[in-house]
């Protein structure tokens, strides 16, 4: 008995024991709770407006266009001069894609093209401008790798931004300045070159007057930077959206010369490394994918598609783009065009037409400006802008 009684004691003390530390550790955990929550409560305004401040700095950055460029090729191509060569005539040309003229890079590589226009855009700037990165959208690049971006760097003596290709063809600059508008506001970069160049004469079949009538050369720039108000910038990017659909792979393709099927003498001879298109396929999609992308660009800013001022297209199609703008109800003349003088220059064709808007006084501050491509892919977006210059 005297046994189980001095055994029930020490336990009695044990748990004694063990509910003092327990008590204590409370304590403990209490004053320590007490000590970070006065440190967090001290600290907390603090922490607080430096975030508000961090948000607010990113809520004001705008990703705006401060300057631009282009380069048309010296050398022409008439319908007249295609149809000395081909079964085709000027007039058949013209009524069915409005093109009456194209130019034609007869020793400039699509590196080059894109550094005139690029060294226009930053001559515009005063020069001694510094970049973060260059991005540069085109299906004819110089080579396969490097990538041609990195090319055009070392053409314009630059060295340490990032340089990158974006290939998705008649879209690519839109692509380009949505992904470059993104890398502004994410705070990854402060300035950025977008270019958008393409040799066009290298991917068509001269002998076939169903693509060769269609495609130009050249190239168009832009100097992409981080803005707040108050600085000074051609146009403000407000919105973008880019889509793609690959089940129409091969509406639009160059169906040798990737790994899938490597040139060699037999599909050389066949023409599989030149450009291939289903015309009518194109036009239905890209008459809906036009009225689609500004429909939507407008809706997402809660704008009305009369309140554009400009809608500046990839210029495919002269037909494409009539059909379009009546689709939305605009009138032809808000669509800036120079499809008559060069053809479709593929992801150059905005940027030139933009370029050459901007020269010619078109825009007015305050406008509001539709950029939409769309292309092989299929591939298809656009760029809200309004004009601030």
């Amino acid at each position: 008995m005297q046994g189980r009684r001095g055994r029930v004691v020490q336990l009695g003390r044990d748990l004694l024991v063990m509910s003092r530390m327990i008590r204590d550790r409370q304590r403990r955990r209490r004053r320590g709770r007490g000590r970070r929550f006065a440190e967090a409560r001290r600290r907390g305004p603090a922490r607080r407006g430096r975030r508000a401040a961090e948000a607010a700095a990113r809520a004001v950055t705008t990703a705006s266009i401060l300057s631009m460029g282009s380069y048309i090729p010296p050398d022409v191509v008439t319908n007249d001069d295609l149809a000395r060569e081909l079964d085709t005539s000027d007039e058949w040309i013209w009524s069915h894609l409005g093109i009456r003229e194209r130019h034609i890079a007869s020793e400039e590589t699509t590196s080059e093209m894109a550094a005139r226009a690029a060294r226009a855009a930053l001559d515009g700037l005063g020069g001694g401008v510094s970049l973060d990165g260059i991005i540069l959208a085109t299906q004819t690049p110089d080579k396969i790798v490097p990538a041609t971006a990195c090319i055009l760097q070392h053409r314009l003596g630059l060295r340490g931004c990032f340089a990158v290709d974006v290939n998705a063809a008649c879209t690519g600059f839109v692509y380009a300045l949505h992904l470059g508008a993104a890398l502004l506001r994410a705070g990854s970069a402060r300035r950025l070159l977008v270019v958008g160049a393409e040799r066009m004469s290298r991917l068509v079949n001269w002998n076939d007057r169903s693509t060769c009538v269609i495609f130009g050369d050249g190239a168009g720039a832009v100097v992409l930077g981080a803005t707040r108000d108050g600085d000074g910038r051609l146009a403000d990017v407000l919105d973008s959206v880019i889509c793609s659909d690959g089940e129409g792979e091969e509406v639009i393709h160059v169906p040798g010369g990737g790994s899938s099927l490597p040139l060699t003498a037999e599909n050389v001879e066949q023409g599989l490394q030149y450009v291939h298109m289903d015309g009518r396929q194109v036009f239905s999609f890209a008459v809906d994918a036009f009225a689609a992308t500004v429909s939507a660009l407008a809706g997402r800013s809660r704008l009305d598609v009369q309140s554009l001022s400009y809608v500046i297209p990839h210029q495919a199609n002269l037909r494409i783009i009539e059909r379009a703008m009546e689709k939305l109800g605009l009138p032809p003349e808000r669509a800036v065009t120079h499809l008559e003088r060069y053809g479709n220059t593929s992801a150059a064709s905005i940027p030139i037409a933009l370029d050459e808007g901007a020269q010619e006084g078109r825009f007015r501050p305050g406008q509001m400006l539709a950029l939409v491509a769309f292309g092989t892919g299929l591939a298809w977006g656009g760029v809200l802008v309004r004009w601030m210059s």
